[in-house]
């Protein structure tokens, strides 16, 4: 009764000034011209390039009330999925949550997707993947995701796919405060302050966040502390820069499986980034210099099981990652755009185990990357028809030199549809971890490759009112690590294979001016199967939005999402379905409320993991 008292009251509020007659707030859809940076390193639109491009608006990621970007590309990116356990935050490897697959590929935790903060890569030095918990909507403008290998443009973990977090710039004169407050089920808090302030060709912008959650099992706390800046400045029209850092301190608990749980397996880390970037635009040549350095701190307690010892020691690493992006782009003759790069990375770290009276090192060591790449776009018979080829030279210190291309066709038989294909090489070099680290630890791996190949089309109606795009895309990889047994030891081995076909459909509609509708699809064929990636994922949604009033819902239904694989196979089915609603009692004041798993839903991702039922959250938000 008291679930359904919570639907009810929710609904009414959902409800209330319906019929509200005001200007439009609307929601972006995605045009066929929309400019992008993703898929080509310079601005361009989105129907010239042959990849697969989602955007994820600034309005859009407002309008969840989510403290993480992650949960919503979940739902609105097709081909996308991320594993999950709570009500708020990932954690780390433990439960293998915050794994990232695009199209099948990716893992638990993740190498296989790279992870961009305005095109600088952001993953641990050592372990070699991204965090999921680091990446926070206080910071973001907008997300550019990439569907497909995209390594010859970013080199390695662009296997799948590449996640672009594009952050804040202000763009109006003047100072601008904004803070939010959120309280919900689990004892679940959420505050965030973020400013900005532009004055000519200065602009500057800059938040902190609080996050915590009890979680919805015992020993699942989650708190973190969050900060970024970020300063800019125009030289002049043609030359831009700007400084940005990050800040992110996650203290974590994992409570282990239901039926074989964890006793103070605890993670408290650190997660910075800064970089300095300088760019420039002209009529017929356009580029960047990007210098980034991200580095980490990790403090982790492996925990015990019910009855045993606890362990006498506690894991520690440093770990950093810096390196330097200069690429630039020329028109050098009618319809072309050739683009130059030169990619230099420096990571590693050092890793220990620490016991009262003393400590083991397991790692202390430093990589270096080089790669060089050309990308040449040709327009032909008044830019109908679009040709891209692009190569790349990466070399790895010790793993030593790959050539990856990629070919693309994009033609344009009408103003309002275009049909694209590509072809694409995909590679990721092995982890230190999987290198050097820990009994399953193989010196001698090699790099894993995947092919991709790909044809969609698109088609905008109704004066941009309505877009969709349909995608078919097969994918073939060799040398992907796997754990095998060998002489009686688990041991990492280049053995597995990655043969996945599928289909992806999104539209957008804007109906009228003050209502949005949204559906995407991904069905995904997996010959060799993978923890966390569903054979069939649909999201529906849609809302009204005014001047004073916003309501947004949405229904996802995921299926035949395999949680464990092997002799303890399990497959699940589940269907979500969320709703949001905001209304602006003062001009400055905007109060929200949002519902997840409305139906009380009772379903895991990763097994042994149960998630939370319904969650309620209700907040505010206040500019001055």
């Amino acid at each position: 009764m008291k679930k359904i008292i919570i639907v009810v009251v929710f609904s009414v509020f959902c409800g209330y000034s319906w019929a509200e007659k005001s200007n439009i707030l609307q929601v972006d859809s995605v045009r066929l011209d929309e400019v992008i940076v993703t898929g080509s390193k310079h601005k361009v639109s989105l129907n010239t390039v042959p990849m697969s491009v989602s955007v994820v608006s600034e309005k859009e990621i407002q309008g969840r009330f989510e403290p993480s970007i992650l949960p919503i590309l979940t739902e609105e990116i097709p081909g996308l999925f991320i594993t999950q356990r709570g009500v708020m935050g990932y954690g780390v490897a433990g439960g293998a949550a915050g794994g990232i697959n695009i199209r099948g590929v990716g893992g638990a935790p993740t190498a296989g997707v790279l992870v961009l903060i305005d095109g600088n890569p952001q993953y641990m030095g050592i372990m070699g993947h991204p965090l999921a918990d680091s990446y926070q909507s206080l910071m973001t403008e907008r997300i550019e995701v990439l569907r497909g290998p995209a390594s010859m443009f970013y080199g390695s973990n662009a296997m799948g796919g590449v996640i672009n977090i594009i952050t804040k710039k202000e763009k109006e004169e003047g100072f601008k405060n904004s803070a939010r407050l959120m309280y919900g089920s689990f004892n679940s808090i959420s505050a965030e302050y973020s400013g900005s302030v532009k004055e000519k060709e200065v602009y500057a912008n800059w938040g902190m966040g609080y996050n915590h959650s009890d979680g919805h099992r015992e020993n699942m706390d989650f708190s973190q502390y969050n900060t970024f800046g970020k300063f800019g400045y125009d030289f002049s029209k043609n030359w831009t820069s700007y400084i940005d850092v990050n800040l992110s301190k996650t203290i974590s608990s994992n409570p282990g499986s239901i039926s074989n749980p964890l006793i103070d397996n605890d993670a408290d880390i650190l997660r910075g980034m800064g970089s300095l970037t300088v760019e420039n635009e002209y009529a017929r040549s356009s580029g960047a210099m990007k210098f980034y350095y991200n580095f980490g701190t990790h403090e982790i307690n492996d925990g015990y099981r019910v009855n045993a010892t606890p362990p006498l020691h506690r894991f520690h690493s440093k770990d950093v990652m810096f390196g330097s992006l200069i690429y630039q782009s020329f028109k050098l003759f009618k319809g072309n755009n050739t683009t130059f790069g030169i990619d230099y990375q420096r990571f590693g770290g050092v890793a220990e185990n620490r016991f009262p009276d003393k400590k083991v090192e397991l790692i202390n060591l430093f990589y270096n990357n080089l790669a060089g790449f050309v990308n040449v776009q040709q327009s032909f018979f008044d830019d109908k028809l679009t040709a891209n080829a692009g190569i790349r030279l990466d070399h790895h210190e010790t793993k030593g030199s790959a050539w990856i291309p990629q070919f693309g066709l994009s033609y344009i038989p009408l103003q309002t549809s275009v049909i694209k294909a590509i072809v694409s090489k995909g590679f990721r070099n092995p982890t230190m971890r999987e290198l050097y680290m820990f009994p399953p630890h193989n010196p001698d791996l090699l790099a894993e490759s995947v092919m991709n190949y790909e044809v969609s089309y698109a088609q905008s109606l109704f004066d941009n009112r309505l877009n969709f795009d349909v995608n078919l895309f097969y994918l073939n990889g060799e040398n992907i690590i796997q754990i095998l047994p060998v002489d009686g030891k688990p041991r990492n081995v280049n053995t597995g294979k990655v043969e996945n076909m599928g289909a992806e459909f999104q539209v957008k509609y804007r109906p009228a001016r003050n209502w949005h509708a949204a559906v995407n699809y991904s069905f995904l064929d997996m010959k060799y199967k993978l923890v966390g990636a569903p054979e069939h994922k649909l999201h529906l949604g849609g809302g009204y939005s005014d001047n004073k009033f916003s309501f947004t819902t949405g229904v996802q239904f995921i299926g035949n999402l395999y949680s464990s694989i092997g002799q303890n196979l399990q497959k699940t089915d589940f269907i979500l379905w969320s709703a949001r609603s905001s209304y602006k009692f003062f001009d400055k004041v905007n109060l929200f409320l949002k519902g997840e798993n409305l139906l009380n839903q009772t379903y895991e991702i990763n097994a042994g993991y149960p998630m939370p039922g319904l969650t309620m959250f209700g907040g505010v938000d206040i500019q001055f």
